[in-house]
């Protein structure tokens, strides 16, 4: 078959197919058209495939044919229930899949701030070597700077700000995962190192009660949004050393997919994460309110990951997109 005649003798059918395929509204004998023309588009796929592969003309029929079945079954636009579907069991299904990737990391990461803190607050050689006598005194002091970093900021500035911050970390550490996930690991070391000095530090000026007052009431949602992130940039790492029973190439997509669509989860979390911080945690609120509120808060997102997503598991939920999007799974001549 020549191809660059088969190209301009039905180019005036695709041309037409795809703009009956961007009309919202169509009349009777245009839908009646639009279905003759994708069936004609699929068999023209299919023709090149099987004696004149192209994938420049094979990239531009498979496009084609995926908008065509779209309009011709109802494309399903993005709606509201779209949003609360995937807040109510996508999300919940992804967070649930990987939860023991998260909850490693999360454990993992408490038992190493743990020993830190521990050998920072019992080695004041330690401390001197990160800073001098007089940055210790303005850090740990009632007022210093680890208490002012909470209130110096109008509440709406400083709680924006700390949501992008840790969307950005959140953000480095999903990304890394197309490099194995190792830098991930890199990110959750120096989280884990910031966190064990801090409690370390505090802990030696016996105001370890003021740190705990001020990290809780946000810092259980954030550490374990940051948590989840590491965990699935990990586990779509692994996804390329042991795909498991699905070829590399199909689970780097259903995992891929999972990480994009985890993204819009972890940014709505650390939105409320950064909430509390600004707006809570540098309050005038007695210290078990606020510590209380982010307990609370910690507790509603496990059992909405582990309560909620096991259902939603159970219930045939991936959290990954609809098969008629997926790009992986488009049309092809068998």
């Amino acid at each position: 078959m020549d191809l660059d005649v088969f190209v301009a003798a039905h180019q005036a059918e695709w041309h037409r197919l795809e703009v009956l395929s961007s009309r919202r509204r169509l009349s009777g004998e245009e839908a009646d058209e639009l279905i003759t023309l994708y069936q004609r588009a699929t068999s023209h796929l299919a023709q090149v495939q099987a004696t004149a592969p192209h994938p420049g003309v094979e990239g531009r029929l498979t496009a084609l044919v995926v908008r065509g079945r779209n309009a011709v079954a109802g494309a399903r636009a993005s709606s509201w229930q779209d949003a609360a579907r995937y807040f109510t069991a996508g999300f919940p299904a992804i967070l649930y899949r990987a939860r023991r990737w998260w909850l490693t990391v999360a454990a993992v990461s408490f038992a190493l701030s743990a020993v830190i803190a521990w050998w920072v607050g019992s080695h004041p050689d330690m401390i001197k070597s990160l800073m001098s006598p007089e940055q210790y005194e303005q850090y740990t002091k009632p007022g210093g700077e680890f208490e002012n970093y909470y209130t110096e900021h109008p509440s709406a500035n400083f709680a924006a700000q700390v949501w992008t911050n840790n969307a950005w970390v959140a953000a480095q550490c999903l990304v890394s995962a197309v490099l194995l996930g190792i830098p991930t690991l890199y990110i959750l070391l120096q989280n884990v190192l910031n966190l064990g000095s801090g409690v370390g530090i505090m802990a030696s000026a016996d105001h370890l009660q003021l740190f705990l007052g001020l990290l809780i009431p946000h810092g259980l949602l954030e550490l374990t949004a940051i948590f989840v992130a590491g965990g699935l940039s990990l586990r779509l790492g692994w996804t390329v050393v042991d795909p498991g029973p699905r070829t590399r190439a199909v689970a780097l997509a259903e995992e891929g997919r999972t990480i994009i669509g985890a993204v819009i989860g972890l940014t709505a979390v650390l939105m409320v994460a950064g909430f509390i911080e600004g707006f809570v945690t540098g309050s005038a609120l007695p210290s078990w309110i606020r510590i209380g509120l982010g307990i609370t808060v910690e507790v509603l997102f496990l059992v909405y990951a582990l309560v909620l997503g096991k259902r939603a598991t159970l219930a045939g939920e991936t959290g990954d997109v609809e098969a008629a999007d997926r790009t992986d799974h488009q049309p092809m001549a068998g």
